[in-house]
Parts: C-alpha cells; sequence; structure tokens
C-alpha cells in the first residue's frame, strides 16, 4: 500500500509561483480521484483541487479557481499543482490525497493522506 509524497513546497513572494508534486500511483491505490487540501494552524483542512485520474477532468475550489492548476502525468503516476499569483493568505501546509470517488474527496473523504509540504507566501 502506498503513500503519496509531496514535493515542491517553500517560500515564494506574493505574486509569484510554485509548482507542487504528488508521486503516488492511483492504480496501485485502487483510487481514481486524486487532489490537494491545505491547512493553516487552529484551521479546517480545505479542499484546494482535484483530478479524476482516469478522465482528468479537474475541480478547483472557489479560492484558487484561474490561479491554480491541477494536472497528472500518468506515465509518472504524478499529480501536479501549479501555484501562480500566489498570495499571502495562500500559506499552508499542502498534502494531496487519493480516494476512489472525486466527490468524495472534494468534501474529504480520503483513503490516503501525503505527509504535506510548507508553502509561505511573504508579503
Amino acid at each position: 500500500q502506498l503513500r503519496p509524497v509531496e514535493s515542491g513546497g517553500g517560500l515564494v513572494q506574493a505574486g509569484g509561483s510554485l509548482r507542487l508534486s504528488c508521486a503516488a500511483s492511483g492504480r496501485a491505490l485502487s483510487n481514481n480521484a486524486r487532489g490537494w487540501f491545505r491547512q493553516t494552524p487552529g484551521a479546517e483542512r480545505e479542499f484546494v483541487a482535484a483530478v479524476n485520474w482516469g478522465t482528468g477532468t479537474t475541480y478547483y475550489a472557489d479560492s484558487v479557481k484561474g490561479r491554480f492548476t491541477i494536472s497528472r502525468d500518468i506515465a509518472k503516476d504524478t499529480m501536479y499543482l501549479q501555484m501562480n499569483s500566489l498570495k499571502p493568505e495562500d500559506t499552508a501546509v499542502y498534502y494531496c490525497a487519493a480516494s476512489s470517488y472525486v466527490e468524495a474527496l472534494r468534501q474529504g473523504s480520503v483513503a490516503h493522506w501525503g505527509q504535506g509540504t510548507q508553502v509561505t507566501v511573504s508579503s
């Protein structure tokens, strides 16, 4: 049983960009949905974006729509989150996740969580 592994977090100035990666086999995990969540101290873990691994259909939280892009590389079993026009309020620990259904993942019913990667946006 594989656990998703995130990378690519770091410190960036407001308006800058980062790209997060999450390596995990959706097929090996028997999950058709993968996505990203974020969390700040004292807050609930928040849905950011998701992708249907089979079809490539994407879903976004309103707060990141137009700025973030989720994508997948099937050959590499890797998911990406391209984050542009970053704002200080995007600062959080970002987690990749996998689940059986996109809607289940969207609502936080997650089968597998990554360990998280810190994204810090300075004003």
